[in-house]
């Protein structure tokens, strides 16, 4: 089994993998910006394993993917307490995995976009472009043979329902989640069309963007991340939802990297 940390700006996922990398037996959030100590993290990581039958047991490696720099540390040192003796790895951007950066600054490119790529190169064989709807909605271009060309970031779905909450005197923070109509008769319906509906009206026509500039009428467009079952559904675009994407990436670095 390999234990998979996906550390992201708002939100931490761990994964739990089965005999396959593509295999999650269980999954768990977490706060990143919660501040907790190894010894915190490490009580609390154990207590999640405890929901699956001889997890803590048969744990033979980890791997981390991060974008917050002192959260890798933090997971790093709590991964190596949890599977003592265990391989522990890291992704980033050097490392030893058959995929291809080809953009400008690929010492730059997320290990999140990395594993989709690894991902996508693994599960599907055909260019693809990978939609991960977070914190940020990031689209990542991926061709068959692995090779991520470049994309897209741009503001997730929370951050307007945020802004409106912060800088509105009378409007008040509201619970996201897919509005029964575009025109609101009360304060929150009208919040939620007014945040939901911009968003998917805005990935499908980034998506069209993208296909026309890369010269990939047929690519695969695949949701995932926090925001894929709830916005994915309702996207015209998208072909696939795979909301572990990028653990299932994880787990398949940890593969190539060790052999196990």
């Amino acid at each position: 089994m390999q234990l998979v940390v996906d550390v992201g700006n708002t939100e931490t996922v761990v994964g739990l993998t089965g005999s396959a990398p593509t295999e999650i037996q269980a999954h768990w959030r977490v706060s990143t910006a919660v501040p907790r100590t190894v010894d915190e993290l490490s009580v609390l990581l154990r207590a999640f394993l405890e929901e699956v039958d001889g997890a803590s047991a048969s744990l033979t490696q980890g791997v981390v993917g991060s974008v917050v720099p002192a959260a890798t540390r933090l997971w790093t040192a709590t991964m190596e307490r949890i599977i003592p003796g265990g391989d522990i790895i890291v992704v980033d951007p050097s490392s030893d995995l058959p995929i291809r950066l080809d953009v400008d600054e690929p010492m730059t490119v997320g290990a999140d976009r990395i594993v989709n790529t690894l991902a996508a190169r693994e599960m599907f064989g055909r260019d693809t472009i990978a939609v991960d709807l977070g914190t940020a909605t990031t689209y990542d271009c991926i061709t068959a043979d692995g090779v991520f060309v470049g994309g897209v970031i741009s503001p997730g779905l929370s951050a307007g329902l945020e802004w409106l909450g912060k800088r509105t005197a009378k409007l008040p923070l509201v619970e996201l989640q897919p509005p029964e109509s575009v025109i609101g008769r009360r304060t929150e319906t009208c919040i939620q069309s007014g945040v939901f509906f911009p968003v998917v009206d805005g990935v499908d026509r980034m998506v069209e963007r993208i296909k026309d500039e890369w010269g990939r009428p047929d690519a695969l467009v695949v949701a995932t991340g926090g925001f894929a079952a709830v916005l994915g559904p309702h996207l015209v675009s998208v072909d696939r939802i795979e909301p572990f994407l990028t653990l299932y990436g994880l787990a398949l670095a940890g593969v190539h990297l060790t052999g196990k």
